[in-house]
């Protein structure tokens, strides 16, 4: 089923800028940096480690492209902050059947590309005690330090 945290998901006003402060301030470089026009954002990842499965933990942070993405109708009721927790999972079409099957509302009834050719979906955060969770598979590991766009 799950195996780690995936990625934790930051909002953010000013892509740049945040990943400037979490390098100048942690030291985390820029793993992966992304359009992604489906989910209306504009996103880097920043690896925090490998993990026992062999992918990796990051932080996610996200800037929306246009108001009426998800991630921009969030940031204008909640600003800026931990918008998700990202769980990695070997069989995200599997896992999210079998959480649905527990009554927990899957936002997707089929799993979308998610970042750097992951497949995701996401749970109602009603249904998870007010955190909107993520189920990642991964696409197959990118050497470190590959970024593109940058």
């Amino acid at each position: 089923m799950l195996t780690r945290i995936d990625h934790i998901g930051i909002a953010c006003f000013d892509l740049d800028a945040t990943v400037e402060f979490y390098r100048a301030t942690y030291g985390f470089e820029a793993f992966h940096s992304e359009v992604n026009e489906e989910q209306g954002v504009r996103e880097t990842m920043l690896r925090i480690n490998g993990t026992d499965d062999g992918a990796a933990s990051y932080l996610q942070l996200i800037q929306p492209t246009r108001e009426d993405s998800p991630v921009g109708k969030w940031m204008a009721k909640n600003g800026e902050g931990v918008h998700h927790i990202a769980f990695g999972t070997a069989d995200v079409d599997a896992d999210s059947e079998a959480i649905r099957d527990k009554g927990v509302r899957v936002l997707y009834e089929q799993p979308r590309r998610g970042s750097m050719d992951s497949r995701i979906t996401f749970l109602h955060p009603k249904d998870c005690h007010g955190v909107l969770t993520e189920l990642v598979t991964s696409a197959a590991p990118e050497p470190v330090g590959d970024i593109e766009g940058h």
